[in-house]
């Protein structure tokens, strides 16, 4: 089992940052593959940025060149690093894992994820 914990979002103006960070207990074979997704009022879910065990970080095309996701696979832990924010970047962010290998932001994005966070509110004043 793998219980995944998310540090607190925030409220923060246009422009600027945040950085969300998720924490794993449990078998470092149940996240293979760490993800961020993110829900909008009244809107899917969707897929922000994924990134596998010793594979290449990937992006959504809305969030490329603005957010950056990392992960500590000793400290089992993954970040997002959201900057010029915007306001439609408001939403809940949930942290996600897989022992699956996801090895591209398609087959991400596509993927089935075993394990979730509680979600943490991150909300882009204009």
């Amino acid at each position: 089992q793998v219980q995944l914990v998310e540090a607190a979002g925030g409220l923060v103006p246009a422009g600027g940052s945040l950085r969300l960070a998720c924490a794993a207990s449990g078998r470092a074979f149940g996240t293979n593959t760490m993800c961020w997704f993110r829900q909008g009022t009244g809107k899917a879910r969707e897929l922000v940025a994924a990134a596998a065990r010793d594979g290449s970080p990937s992006h959504a095309v809305s969030v490329k060149g603005r957010f950056t996701i990392s992960r500590d696979n000793a400290e089992n832990t993954v970040c997002l690093q959201t900057n010029s924010l915007k306001p439609e970047d408001t939403g809940v962010y949930y942290c996600a894992a897989t022992s699956r290998y996801y090895g591209s932001f398609a087959i991400a994005r596509g993927g089935l994820y075993d394990y979730w966070g509680q979600g943490t509110q991150v909300t882009v004043s204009s």
